[in-house]
């Protein structure tokens, strides 16, 4: 749990990379949580949400978007505080009423999110009151083109989700799917500037003090990705098979590969960026690198996570 901002009622729950980071924001009148976490780690997040709230209730739950990492402990947060009211984009609330997952992207990817409801809509231009704050409601487009990202001008805090971290931003999804979003990353990046924010609760990672230097890594490795569209693919290939390994932790090489063929982002990726060479060997390339980066290993059949 991070406090560094020392604002009375907002706490940072650091989740590191497969359960995005949560925010709890709490005052006399209310108290709000943003973004939930994966499935895996439901419990965690609702242990930290009770530990830190005692016997007063959750009152609402606000996605920044509905990746499986941000709102994988919305279904467990709502069966546990039965008046909770639940806020989310509205770009996907239709997928969400009728639980279209493959809309939704967790069949693309392979990833597993239980089934949730929603109460209300988290709108661009909507103000929230939270800690006794008054929080700007943003559209980011680009990492998901319904994401959101929220603003406190008092003290020039940003909740950026996974529109700019410390080293970075989130994999540009419409791009794997042959949809331009780099520019709408652009745009997100250059409405975060203006802004000039003094603080970045990023969707992971540490909390960041400054924009400068987090804006320039993201731009380096923005111009990358539009100068080199192949590189973006790998990268994405990349991040979804490191993302199942955080959640499986080892899995026999075999049966991952047979995972990775039937999910569908992986085998658009390999028919666009390298058809010359079977699914196999092309997920296999993809292992081999994430190896060579120390991001797993090989131990006779299996591959294990590090």
């Amino acid at each position: 749990m991070q406090d560094v901002l020392n604002i009375p009622g907002l706490k940072v729950f650091e989740r590191g990379w497969l359960s995005a980071n949560n925010i709890l924001l709490t005052d006399a009148d209310s108290s709000t949580l943003i973004d939930s976490g994966y499935v895996i780690h439901q419990q965690q997040t609702l242990l930290l949400v009770q530990n830190a709230l005692g016997s007063r209730p959750l009152d609402r739950l606000v996605n920044t978007h509905l990746h499986s990492d941000h709102c994988g402990g919305n279904a467990l947060l709502q069966s546990n505080y039965p008046n909770l009211i639940t806020l989310i984009p509205p770009g996907e609330s239709r997928a969400v009423e009728q639980w279209d997952t493959e809309a939704l992207s967790y069949e693309a990817t392979g990833q597993m999110c239980p089934r949730f409801g929603f109460n209300g809509l988290l709108s661009a231009g909507q103000l929230l009151q939270m800690a006794g704050l008054e929080w700007q409601v943003l559209a980011a487009p680009g990492h998901d083109p319904h994401s959101v990202i929220m603003f406190e001008p008092q003290h020039r805090v940003l909740i950026s989700a996974d529109a700019l971290w410390a080293n970075g931003f989130g994999v540009v999804f419409p791009e794997l799917e042959g949809l331009a979003a780099f520019e709408e990353v652009s745009q997100t990046l250059d409405l975060i500037e203006s802004l000039q924010p003094e603080w970045i609760i990023p969707g992971h990672g540490a909390v960041i003090k400054g924009v400068d230097a987090a804006l320039f890594n993201a731009r380096r490795k923005l111009d990358g990705f539009i100068q080199n569209p192949a590189k973006h693919a790998k990268y994405g290939a990349k991040v979804l098979l490191k993302y199942k390994l955080l959640e499986l932790n080892q899995i026999a090489t075999l049966a991952f590969i047979e995972w990775a063929t039937q999910v569908r982002y992986f085998k658009l990726l390999h028919q666009t960026y390298s058809p010359d060479i079977s699914l196999n060997d092309w997920v296999m390339t993809m292992l081999r690198d994430l190896e060579k980066s120390k991001a797993l290993e090989f131990h006779d059949q299996l591959i294990v996570n590090i």
